[in-house]
């Protein structure tokens, strides 16, 4: 599983934005990826949902890093 960080790298590479943390958990969470609970979290209620238009960027990231299955 990649980091959240060559996660970002990658979405700015290729799409030329950087992901927020919370907003790449988000896409996990929708997509029913694996998370591990963050230290540092507070509540079970996501606080910032990734914003519509940069899901797909970071759901092409995880294709990329094998995390998703390829488009058919």
């Amino acid at each position: 599983m990649a980091s959240y960080r060559a996660i970002q790298n990658w979405v700015q590479a290729h799409y030329g934005f950087v992901p927020n943390p919370c907003w790449i958990a988000h896409v996990k969470e929708l997509n029913r990826l694996p998370l591990r609970p963050a230290p540092n979290r507070q509540g079970a209620a996501r606080r910032q949902l990734c914003p519509a238009p940069h899901r797909p960027a970071i759901e092409a990231a995880f294709r990329h890093f094998g995390m998703l299955a390829p488009e058919p």
